[in-house]
């Protein structure tokens, strides 16, 4: 049963990751902000994680088989390494990427972590550092969020600080949807049919990630 939900979840996360960026009413505050605003900016960093599909679909991925506390914490911190650092160079340090090649690649990543879950390496006869594919990933979905603020313009006063503020706020908003994940997934797992049900809801998350990584690409090509 509760496979079910996590995977109408899914469905409803996939419907909405193509709209996924900086809503209308918080880009028209962010680009008329002046100063340090940090509770604000703190608001919006954990809202844009919290609602940011593409970024959970890809913890979901990565969390999916992690029984220990321990492990969650090493997978979760290496993603929030990579895109923390990634997140203030781009912004901070001026650095651009293309955004649909970049929004390209993190739909790459929830392919790969989903693939790695049903056991595709492994059937290929491939070894993959998953530590280190989740940090470099990570770097990926830092730079997709960075996009989203460099297509603003952002006031240079309290920029700093305003940024530290927004990448704090991530990382909360990270860590509150972590939680209802595994939450979730404690109760899934006593069940049963898990594992049926992570084999469906992993094929429909490798999906996702391709259509995430289609629709990006089509829009590189044809912009």
């Amino acid at each position: 049963m509760l496979s079910r939900w996590f995977f109408v979840l899914l469905s409803l996360c996939a419907s909405a990751a193509f709209a996924h960026g900086v809503a209308q009413g918080d880009a028209a505050y962010i680009q008329s902000a002046t100063g340090v605003q940090f509770f604000p900016y703190l608001y919006l960093g954990a809202k844009h994680m919290f609602t940011g599909y593409d970024h959970l679909l890809f913890l979901a991925g990565v969390i999916f088989f992690l029984y220990r506390l321990r492990d969650v914490a090493l997978y979760v911190s290496l993603f929030a390494v990579g895109h923390s650092l990634t997140l203030l160079l781009g912004v901070l340090g001026g650095i651009h990427a293309n955004a649909y090649l970049v929004d390209a690649l993190i739909g790459f990543s929830v392919v790969y972590k989903a693939f790695d879950n049903l056991g595709g390496f492994e059937a290929l006869g491939l070894r993959i550092n998953n530590q280190a594919a989740v940090l470099v990933f990570g770097l990926a979905h830092g730079f997709g969020l960075a996009t989203k603020l460099q297509d603003l313009q952002l006031s240079p006063a309290g920029l700093v600080a305003n940024m530290l503020a927004f990448n704090v706020g991530v990382e909360l908003g990270q860590l509150a949807a972590l939680a209802v994940m595994l939450l979730a997934f404690q109760y899934w797992r006593q069940s049963p049919r898990f594992l049926r049900g992570a084999f469906i809801s992993n094929s429909f998350i490798m999906t996702c990630g391709f259509l995430l990584m289609g629709y990006q690409l089509t829009g590189y090509f044809i912009a």
